[in-house]
C-alpha cells in the first residue's frame, strides 16, 4: 500500500532529525567555537557543507573544556596536539577557499619553498607562544563562514583551476570548486579522527560513545 504524502518524511525533516541526533550525542559548545549560521542553500551545496559542518563540529568537539596549555599537549607518538590541529585545519580550509577564487597563486609553488617555509609550516600544528585555545577556535570560525559564504554564491561548483606545483598534485591537472570542497570534507574528517585520539589520551574523554 502506498503510504500517504503526510507520512513520508521530507528531505529537510531528514536533515533536521540528523542534526539533532548530532546535538543529543555531543555537548553544546562556546560560542566562541561554533561558526555563525551557514547561508541558507539547497540541493548538492546544502549537502556538501551540511557534511563539513558535521566534521568541524567533531573536530572542535574535541577541544571542549580544555585550557590552552592542555590544547598544547602531544598525547600521543604523534607530534599533534589538538589546538595545533584546529590551527592546521584552519590553515587548509582558508588556503582552498583562496585557490577557489583565486586559483594556484593563492597557494603558491611548494616545489620552491625553503626550510623557513617548511618551519613555518610547521607552526600550524603547533600551539605558539601567544596562542590561545578561544583564539584558536574563533579563527576557525571566521575561516568557516568564509566558505560557507563563497560555496552560496559561487556561479557554478563544477568551475576549475589549476593545481598549484607540489610533489604530492599530478602536473596539469585542474580541480573544480566540487572537488575541492570534497578535499576539505576529507581532511576535517580525518583530523577529528586523529584529535579524537589526541583527546582521549590526554583525559579518556570521548567525541562519542
Amino acid at each position: 500500500m502506498t503510504p500517504s504524502v503526510g507520512l513520508v518524511p521530507t528531505e529537510q525533516e531528514h536533515r533536521k532529525a540528523e542534526t539533532m541526533a548530532i546535538d543529543e550525542s555531543t555537548t553544546r559548545e562556546p560560542n566562541t567555537s561554533a561558526p555563525t549560521e551557514a547561508p541558507a542553500v539547497t540541493g548538492e551545496r546544502a549537502d556538501l557543507l551540511e557534511t563539513l559542518a558535521k566534521h568541524r563540529h567533531f573536530l572542535r568537539f574535541t577541544t571542549r573544556d580544555l585550557t590552552d596549555e592542555q590544547a598544547g599537549l602531544r598525547t600521543t607518538a604523534s607530534e599533534l596536539c589538538l589546538g595545533g590541529l584546529v590551527k592546521h585545519v584552519t590553515a587548509v580550509e582558508r588556503g582552498w577557499a583562496d585557490f577557489i577564487v583565486e586559483g594556484p597563486s593563492a597557494m603558491g609553488d611548494f616545489t620552491a619553498m625553503t626550510e623557513a617555509d617548511w618551519a613555518r609550516r610547521a607552526d600550524e600544528f603547533r600551539m605558539l607562544p601567544g596562542d590561545t585555545l578561544a583564539g584558536v577556535l574563533a579563527d576557525y570560525a571566521e575561516a568557516a563562514r568564509r566558505t560557507d559564504e563563497l560555496v552560496a554564491d559561487l556561479p557554478d561548483l563544477g568551475a576549475t583551476q589549476p593545481l598549484p606545483k607540489a610533489p604530492w598534485f599530478q602536473a596539469d591537472t585542474e580541480w573544480s570548486a566540487r572537488r575541492v570542497l570534497m578535499h576539505v570534507i576529507a581532511e576535517t574528517a580525518q583530523h577529528a579522527g586523529h584529535a579524537d585520539i589526541i583527546r582521549e589520551s590526554l583525559d579518556g574523554a570521548k567525541s562519542m560513545g
